[in-house]
């Protein structure tokens, strides 16, 4: 028969061995993190995955967490350490322009722990820490700039705020990663004042826009009507120079058909009369030519006494010249 007193003792060895294993394995998840400390002092930060501490003597450090929840802020106290990235939306924060104009802030912090020994002893409440800093960042920026300038600027303030937020973020062990402003909120006096400014500005750019249209519609019909001013010119002028040199070519024509008829003539009557017989013979004929043409415009032909002179000596001449050298005459007069 077993001794019962060794029965007790291995199954209190079991119990404690069993409640040593319970206690000493630490299986931490991915991405979160745990100080521990042994015997009051920092010992080491345990990494995801499967962890053997010492019960009772290796204790995790915690660390004390602010959230909001409804609106409402509730601190709480964590042994693990989340690595992953946190929001904290903290409410609206009073603050006051540049111009005297008081506003309300609200706005919205991305952070991430990068070194849990920093974060768990850098500050007693690490997220109240980085809300109070960002709030009283954010009032500073606010104050230096004009209310126009805040909506225009809210890159610049997200930027300047993330610079001055990672800058005390190092201490803490921890990363900010953005800061955004959310919303602005401002008097409803003020909001009505910028509205009816905004539509005004509005009605200047139309007003502007409109009259830059009507100015380049005046430029374009001007300068229309320039270019068809100088189209019509160059067209009057081609007309002209082409009238000019067809008179030109036509009185060329003439000159030299009068000449061939002339030199036909004197080579005609060469030795039966002067030759300026032969000359009063073509004007002559010209006369006659001429007064049908003359009669189309009225009732009556005025005839000068010169032209009658040398319309009675045609037939003299016809007689002096004879037959062959009248027909060359009459080839040429009619020519």
């Amino acid at each position: 028969m077993e001794d019962p007193t060794g029965i007790v003792i291995i199954a209190i060895l079991i119990f404690f061995i069993g409640m040593f294993l319970k206690l000493g394995i630490v299986l931490m998840p991915q991405r979160r993190s745990m100080v521990i400390e042994r015997l009051g002092k920092y010992h080491r930060t345990l990494s995801p995955g499967l962890n053997l501490i010492i019960p009772f003597i290796d204790q995790p450090r915690a660390i004390t967490i602010l959230r909001y929840k409804n609106g409402q802020p509730i601190v709480s106290t964590e042994k693990q350490i989340d690595m992953r990235e946190i929001v904290l939306d903290f409410p609206q924060q009073a603050a006051i322009t540049q111009d005297n104009v008081g506003v309300q802030i609200d706005g919205v912090l991305y952070y991430q722990i990068v070194d849990p020994n920093a974060a768990v002893y850098g500050t007693e409440n690490l997220v109240l820490a980085i809300q109070t800093l960002a709030q009283t960042s954010l009032r500073s920026e606010i104050g230096t700039m004009e209310l126009d300038k805040i909506f225009e600027s809210r890159q610049e303030i997200n930027d300047r705020l993330q610079i001055t937020m990672d800058e005390a973020g190092d201490k803490w062990g921890l990363k900010v990663n953005r800061v955004e402003i959310r919303d602005i909120d401002m008097p409803h006096d003020i909001r009505q004042a910028m509205n009816q400014q905004m539509v005004a500005e509005r009605n200047r750019r139309a007003t502007v826009r409109e009259a830059e249209g009507y100015k380049q519609a005046q430029i374009l019909k001007a300068e229309g009507d320039k270019e068809a001013a100088i189209l019509n010119a160059q067209g009057d002028r081609d007309a002209a120079i082409a009238t000019a040199e067809g008179e030109k070519q036509a009185a060329i024509l003439t000159a030299q058909g009068e000449a061939q008829a002339i030199a036909q003539i004197m080579e005609a009557i060469a030795g039966k009369a002067e030759p300026h017989k032969a000359i009063e013979y073509l004007i002559a004929q010209r006369y006659i030519h001429m007064l049908p043409e003359l009669a189309k415009d009225g009732d009556r032909v005025f005839v000068p006494m010169e032209g009658t002179a040398l319309l009675s000596s045609v037939g003299g001449m016809r007689e002096l010249f004879g037959p062959g050298a009248m027909s060359v005459m009459d080839k040429a007069g009619n020519g």
